[in-house]
C-alpha cells in the first residue's frame, strides 16, 4: 500500500476532514514535487529581502578601491548608451505628441547594461550600503559609506565625461543621428537647479525601489522590471545624476554650457535629489517596516 502524500498548510484537504480525527482540516495534501513548486511561489518575507540587500551592501563596502573605481568608470561609459539610444530615436522619429513615449524606450538601454552587468552605479548605492548602517550606526560605518560613494560617484563622472568626449570629437556617430543626442541633452540642461533637485527625488526613489525588487526577480523578470522602472524615469523627465551628467558633459564639450554651471546647476542638485529619494525616503521606509522583525 502506498503512503499518503505529504501535508502542506494552506487550503482544506479534498474530503474536508482529517483522516485520523475526522475533524475539518486546514491543510492541503501535496506531493513532494508539488510542495517544491509551492515554495517557489511563496511570498518572500520583507526581512529576507532586507538581509539579501544588506549582505550585498557589506560586500560593496569591503571591495577594494581599484575594483570600485574601474567598475564605476565602466558604468559611466555604459550609461551613455541611454542618452545615445534615446537621441537616435529622437533623430529618426517625427516630432509628434507620441514621440517621447517611443524615444524613452532608448533611455532604458544603458540601465540594462549597467544593472545586468553588475557595474557600480552611484544611485544603486543610495540603498545597498545604507542598510548595514541602519543596523549598526557608527562614525566608522558612515565613513565607509562616504568612501564608497566618493569613489563610485567620481568614477561614474569620469566615465560620463570620457563618453561625452568620445561621442563629441571622434566622429563615431553620424552627424544626423548625433543631432538627436544634442537635442536630448539641451532639453535636460534647460531645467534650473531647483528643478533638477526636485525631479531627482522620484528618480532616486525609483532606482532604490528597483534595487529592492530585483532579488525577487528571475532573469526575464529582471529585464522587464528594469525597463519599466527606468522608462518611467525617462518618460517622466526626471533627473538621474549619472545619465544626466553625460548629457551635460556633451554640451560642455560642444561649448554650449560652462563646466561650472553644469556642476552647480545640474549635477549637484540631481545628486542631492537622488540621495534624498533613494536614501532619505525609500531606504528609511524600508528599514522602518522591518526593524521589528530583524
Amino acid at each position: 500500500m502506498s503512503q499518503d502524500p505529504e501535508v502542506r498548510p494552506g487550503k482544506p484537504v479534498p474530503d474536508g476532514k482529517d483522516r485520523e480525527s475526522g475533524a475539518m482540516s486546514d491543510e492541503v495534501r501535496l506531493s513532494h514535487e508539488e510542495m517544491e513548486i509551492a515554495d517557489e511561489f511563496e511570498d518572500v518575507p520583507t526581512s529576507v529581502i532586507f538581509e539579501v540587500i544588506r549582505r550585498e551592501g557589506e560586500h560593496e563596502l569591503a571591495r577594494p578601491v581599484s575594483a570600485l573605481w574601474w567598475s564605476g568608470i565602466a558604468a559611466g561609459l555604459a550609461i551613455s548608451t541611454s542618452v545615445l539610444s534615446k537621441g537616435f530615436l529622437v533623430a529618426v522619429l517625427p516630432h509628434a505628441d507620441w514621440t517621447p513615449a517611443v524615444a524613452n524606450l532608448g533611455y532604458t538601454v544603458g540601465f540594462l547594461i549597467v544593472i545586468l552587468g553588475r557595474m557600480q552605479l552611484f544611485t544603486e548605492n543610495t540603498i545597498t550600503p545604507i542598510l548595514p548602517l541602519f543596523l549598526n550606526p557608527s562614525l566608522e560605518a558612515l565613513g565607509r559609506i562616504g568612501r564608497l560613494w566618493g569613489i563610485v560617484f567620481a568614477a561614474n563622472l569620469v566615465g560620463c565625461a570620457a563618453a561625452a568626449a568620445v561621442l563629441s570629437f571622434s566622429g563615431i556617430v553620424p552627424e544626423d543621428r548625433f543631432e538627436g543626442v544634442l537635442e536630448v541633452s539641451r532639453h535636460y540642461a534647460e531645467a534650473d537647479a531647483l528643478s533638477h533637485f526636485l525631479w531627482g527625488i522620484p528618480a532616486g526613489f525609483l532606482i532604490a525601489a528597483l534595487v529592492w525588487i530585483l532579488p525577487r526577480m528571475e532573469s526575464a523578470g529582471e529585464v522587464l522590471i528594469i525597463v519599466i522602472m527606468t522608462y518611467v524615469i525617462g518618460i517622466g523627465g526626471m533627473s538621474h545624476v549619472v545619465a544626466g551628467s553625460t548629457e551635460l558633459f556633451i554640451l560642455v564639450a560642444h561649448g554650449e554650457l560652462g563646466l561650472g554651471k553644469a556642476v552647480v546647476a545640474g549635477i549637484l542638485p540631481a545628486f542631492a535629489g537622488n540621495v534624498l529619494g533613494g536614501t532619505g525616503i525609500f531606504a528609511a521606509l524600508t528599514y522602518a517596516q522591518v526593524r521589528e522583525e530583524i
